[in-house]
């Protein structure tokens, strides 16, 4: 990935270039040759001075106050994750090196928590997108996450580069789009981690789409929602689900997988049932990046 300089200046454009004037009570005056707003009305619309924000845009300065953000960031009409990275960026966290960088490992009461969860498919994500631990259901609904090697666990790899991931998702365009999002707000929050510039750099060689996606500068927050899918072995499946930030493993997001309707929460234990009779039950014996079946 770009340094911090580049990431402010091409994130700043993007989202400049995404506001029309119209939608901040701006005329749109003929012969404009921009159709997102100017730098100067930027500046204007957040109160602050246009050689200060040009000289942001630029990337010649990495940094900004608190309140300097907040208006910047209303003044682009930037999302509640889109404000975040923005923070992020121009406030970064002190450098890390990859020694002092905690491990990331699940609780071994969450691997039971999860373990114990038979209706729900529910599974735990790391900064980078890593399956770090997963039930029984997820990986029927999914792929076998558990009995992948620990580097060939990485959700979003799979929805990009598996075609099983594209023919599940019936709004797999979307979903995949929203993944590459959250990935970019993690780039953000963790700008020093070179195993995401490293994940990054990978599948912009080998994924058109990530290419296009990661190029737009999206930034999604993981929240809640819906998802439709069309399994081989239950057919249309629709689940509601809840992403959970685990207290004291901020860099884990934990998933919990819900049938929308009663018929949907049927094909989730005809799916159980068919999963233990087709698939070997894993010894589940610990957690973490030592063990290799939920690093």
């Amino acid at each position: 990935m770009a340094n911090n300089a580049e990431e402010i200046k091409k994130f700043l454009r993007t989202r400049r270039d995404a506001v029309r004037p119209s939608q901040v009570g701006l005329a749109n005056c003929p012969g404009r040759r921009v159709p997102g707003l100017r730098r100067e009305e930027v500046a204007q619309l957040a109160g602050v001075g246009v050689d200060y924000y040009t000289r942001l845009e630029q990337g010649r300065l990495t940094s900004a106050s608190e309140g300097a953000i907040l208006s910047i960031a209303e003044a682009l009409r930037l999302t509640q994750a889109e404000t975040q990275y923005l923070r992020d960026l121009l406030r970064p966290q002190p450098r890390r090196s990859v020694e002092q960088a905690p491990p990331q490992q699940v609780r071994p009461d969450l691997l039971r928590m999860l373990n114990g969860l038979h209706d729900q498919p529910a599974f735990v994500l790391g900064r980078r997108n890593e399956v770090l631990a997963s039930n029984d259901l997820l990986d029927a609904l999914f792929t076998p996450f558990n009995h992948r090697p620990a580097d060939e666990r990485n959700l979003l790899r799979w929805m990009l580069l598996d075609p099983a991931a594209r023919s599940l998702y019936l709004d797999w365009a979307q979903v995949t789009a929203e993944v590459v999002g959250v990935l970019r707000a993690e780039a953000g929050r963790h700008p020093h981690d070179p195993r995401i510039a490293e994940f990054v750099a990978e599948l912009r060689s080998v994924s058109p789409e990530f290419r296009t996606w990661w190029a737009e500068w999206t930034v999604v927050e993981r929240t809640w929602g819906t998802k439709r899918f069309n399994h081989p072995v239950v057919g249309r499946l629709d689940i509601t689900y809840e992403a959970l930030s685990l207290p004291g493993d901020p860099d884990h997001i934990l998933f919990v997988y819900v049938g929308k309707t009663d018929d949907d929460l049927e094909k989730l234990r005809i799916l159980a049932s068919w999963y233990a009779q087709s698939h070997p039950q894993p010894q589940r014996d610990g957690a973490g990046e030592q063990d290799p079946r939920h690093a």
